[in-house]
């Protein structure tokens, strides 16, 4: 075992309630990586119960300079660790080390943002009528659920808890199964921070009955999730007894519209890095790229160059394009997806042998989609997959890109930043990229239309998703 991941509740490492301990898995060649203790129900309340105690009794919720250098501290603890912890992220979800590296580098920028709007958060007083007032003033919501994924462990973690710390909830930290080792690792650099109470940050792996009781408790007043649309909806359902609010950024499957002025290069690279981003296991890659018919022979040749060419390899490996999937189930999901699409498949995905049999590798695929109701178009990949779609009208184009129940992101590719951005007010998606993709920051909020979610993430507005505003009125006659 190279790592173990225990419970974080109320200040303490510890077992798990049952003692059960499971395996941390390589995804790139089956090895045992680490190991997490498994949280119980009984785990998980005493860790709500934690927090609540922390909110109700420590001054965290109403000192504004103690929770930003809470987050600077954190920052510069995580900044001299990332190598370290990229390194071990690689291992837990076989991303490669180099976007693992982004990754925390992302991170750290997002802990020192929020970090500074801790110490900015502002009422406003109004006077009504003569000798009348009313004060709004901002203020925690108080405890926050926060439910990570394993696809990008430390980016989703931080741009959730971050705002939540910053305006001052205090937290339970539902991480991942497969990364439940590298979360710990993270949390571990809170370890001995004096301006941390105890309570104030819990962390409880485990099954979906632990986050059930995460979800459905009395005591948790605002849940965040990042993650499939099929659980999102689960989770709202599940909240609506208490009816906590929700901030929810769930599935996409992001059009990329090609007008007929763009530069074959640039669309072709930055499309193609979007798709393979860790292995296409991220919710904005790019998924359904709609091509003008004046130019298919051309864009079909260069992106079937460009998927032809990838070259898989290990975590570490500096020249490979493109890393593991997160297991052998999901690299047959999405073989199976592409078979049953019914298009043309221009470049198929394989599985690999030599030293990366023993992984869950999958080379890409490119498809060819003339039945717009093929369901490789209408549901979320989660794989590197993408599909071409030929278009004769710029309108026509806009409509397929719309023809979704996702609406996450999306991007246009033109000469004419104009036409770009009349094209970009048409699309509904909540974040639209102009000659670019996949591209996020601190201050710049994010989230979804129609399916691919509730609320937004990072910026102001990701802070507001954990205050309440309040109105205190009061005459002075």
């Amino acid at each position: 075992m190279t790592d173990s991941a225990k419970l974080l509740i109320n200040g303490k490492w510890r077992a798990s309630g049952d003692g059960t301990v499971e395996s941390a898995i390589d995804p790139a060649s089956g090895a045992v990586v680490g190991e997490y203790h498994v949280g119980t129900m009984e785990d998980m309340h005493e860790a709500i119960g934690a927090a609540r105690r922390a909110f109700q009794s420590s001054d965290w919720a109403h000192a504004p300079r103690k929770r930003s250098q809470l987050l600077l501290d954190f920052a510069d603890r995580l900044e001299a660790e990332q190598e370290s912890i990229a390194q071990l992220m690689s291992t837990q979800n076989g991303k490669l080390v180099r976007e693992a590296r982004h990754e925390l580098h992302v991170s750290v920028s997002e802990l020192r943002y929020y970090a500074g709007l801790a110490r900015n958060i502002f009422g406003k007083v109004s006077e009504l009528e003569p000798s009348l007032y009313a004060m709004l003033t901002q203020e925690p919501l108080g405890v926050a659920g926060i439910i990570v994924p394993w696809n990008a462990p430390s980016t989703l973690l931080i741009r959730s808890l971050a705002p939540a710390l910053a305006a001052g909830c205090t937290c339970i930290v539902k991480p991942a199964d497969q990364t439940a080792v590298m979360n710990a690792r993270v949390f571990a650099l809170l370890d001995g921070l004096e301006s941390l109470p105890a309570g104030v940050v819990n962390v409880v792996a485990g099954p979906v009955t632990v986050s059930e009781a995460l979800v459905q408790s009395e005591d948790v007043d605002v849940i965040s999730y990042t993650g499939s649309t099929h659980v999102g909806k689960l989770i709202m359902a599940s909240g609506a007894a208490t009816l906590k609010r929700m901030n929810l950024e769930l599935g996409g499957s992001a059009p990329c519209l090609i007008l007929e002025d763009a530069d074959l290069k640039t669309a072709v690279a930055g499309i193609s890095r979007a798709c393979f981003a860790h292995a296409g296991q991220v919710c904005m890659a790019a998924s359904r790229v709609f091509i003008p018919r004046s130019r298919a022979d051309e864009f079909q040749a260069a992106f079937s160059a460009s998927f032809a060419g990838v070259r898989l390899g290990l975590q570490s490996d500096a020249d490979a394009g493109m890393g593991t999937m997160i297991d052998t189930a999901s690299r047959e999901r999405v073989l199976n997806m592409v078979s049953a699409s019914g298009a043309e498949i221009l470049v198929q995905g394989e599985v690999p042998g030599g030293e990366l049999a023993a992984g869950a590798f999958l080379s890409p695929s490119l498809l060819h989609v003339a039945d717009r109701s093929s369901p490789i178009l209408r549901d979320e990949i989660f794989g590197p997959v993408m599909s071409l779609i030929i278009y004769d009208v710029p309108a026509e184009a806009i409509a397929g890109a719309n023809d979704s129940r996702y609406g996450l992101c999306a991007s246009v590719w033109t000469g004419d930043l104009g036409a770009g951005q009349r094209v970009a007010r048409e699309i509904q998606a909540g974040t639209v990229w102009i000659n670019h993709h996949m591209r996020t920051h601190a201050e710049i909020e994010v989230g979804g239309f129609k399916e691919s979610g509730i609320g937004r993430l990072h910026g102001v507005q990701g802070l507001e998703e954990f205050m309440h505003c309040k109105n205190v009125s009061y005459s002075t006659a």
